[in-house]
């Protein structure tokens, strides 16, 4: 493994390549949002036609690790916490550089819609004045900053613990960690499970589950997996394909065009933290592992450097390439998707960069 002072370049592919799927993810709800939604899916969804619900399927299912994919590059990066550092140390270090940005898109998505009319003078001052609380209407996007710090602020209270931990007492950790990942098809066949009533939500696995058993996955794939080269590429393959088919086929069997579903219910495989969506991401982190580049282009490095941003920006310029791509050129559903990915994709890279010149610009994109 590589020097901690040097990038490891697998990540960098990785981090693009998330940050990719994510405008994948956004591009394709235009298509299954309810009448009235915007850039995101609301509460309901209606599929058109048999080519939306085998595309959307396709294109928005494959790309459901692309959140677990940044979860476990950052649990790479920073766990467990250097053990000369203080939890107060490690907060400044990391909350100094993701909530300035965080903040000011805040703002910005609650006053530059006023400009082209898609929020009225009251909704932004209700987004304003609740800034402390949760995101704007139109950022959606942003609900992941909220387990991002969530984890953030676990990871001096989980490093002792890995930091001694054998592989094995990591592993049952994961498998608790996979069980409980099962809970939403559990739910869906059998109900209320584990404690679970209309008082209690805290069931067996409550505190294994989330976001933080990715966390546990990328500190055992560091430390404890010995496998070599050719090991990682098929199981991770493997393990990318099952998980890949499982959450293309949980939307694709129950979304039926021309009926109005719940979108939670249609969504139920394509949550971040279902067994599908981490044997998917877990294969697909492995298959990334195994480039052994000592350095990327610096194309790459750079879009790595820059996907703070990008994520941050994107859905600014996603709702233009909707319009241009959906509504003006009328792009059939299985160009229509990848063409406002790749569009916003670039457009949010190039600003980006832009403003990566200004002094400051730490500030406004990491």
């Amino acid at each position: 493994m590589m020097m901690e002072q040097q990038r490891i370049v697998f990540l960098d592919y990785v981090r693009v390549f998330a940050c990719l799927l994510v405008m994948v993810v956004h591009a394709s709800e235009n298509f299954y949002g309810a009448a009235g939604s915007t850039d995101i899916a609301g509460p309901q969804s209606f599929l058109q036609n048999e080519s939306d619900r085998l595309w959307i399927s396709l294109y928005d299912g494959f790309s459901r690790m692309s959140v677990p994919l940044f979860m476990i590059v950052s649990a790479y990066l920073l766990v467990p916490m250097k053990e000369e550092q203080t939890m107060w140390q490690f907060y400044r270090k990391r909350f100094l550089r993701i909530l300035p940005p965080f903040f000011i898109f805040m703002v910005l998505y609650s006053t530059l819609p006023l400009l082209w009319g898609q929020i009225d003078g009251a909704t932004s001052v209700k987004d304003l004045s609740r800034i402390l609380l949760n995101f704007p209407t139109l950022a959606g996007h942003l609900w992941f900053m909220y387990p991002l710090i969530s984890l953030y602020l676990f990871i001096p209270i989980i490093s002792p613990w890995l930091r001694k931990a054998t592989a094995k007492e990591e592993r049952f950790f994961i498998a608790l960690f996979a069980l409980s990942t099962c809970m939403p098809y559990l739910n869906r066949w059998f109900g209320e499970v584990w404690g679970q009533c209309f008082w209690n939500e805290y069931h067996m696995l409550w505190y294994f589950s989330g976001f933080l058993g990715y966390l546990v996955m990328a500190h055992y794939i560091r430390v404890h997996l010995m496998w070599n080269r050719s090991k990682r590429l098929v199981i991770g393959a493997i393990l990318m394909v099952i998980g890949a088919a499982w959450t293309i086929l949980s939307f694709y069997i129950q979304a039926v065009p021309g009926i109005t579903h719940s979108t939670p219910v249609l969504e139920i495989g394509w949550a971040m933290c279902t067994i599908n969506c981490v044997l998917t991401t877990g294969g697909t982190f492995l298959m990334f592992s195994c480039i052994q580049s000592p350095k990327a282009p610096r194309i790459i490095t750079d879009l790595s450097k820059l996907s703070y941003g990008i994520y941050l920006m994107h859905i600014f310029w996603l709702g233009l390439w909707v319009t241009i791509v959906k509504d003006t050129l009328a792009l059939p559903t299985v160009a229509a998707i990848p063409c406002i990915a790749l569009g916003t994709f670039v457009c949010c890279a190039v600003t980006s960069k832009l403003i990566s010149f200004l002094p400051g610009s730490k500030w406004i994109i990491g």
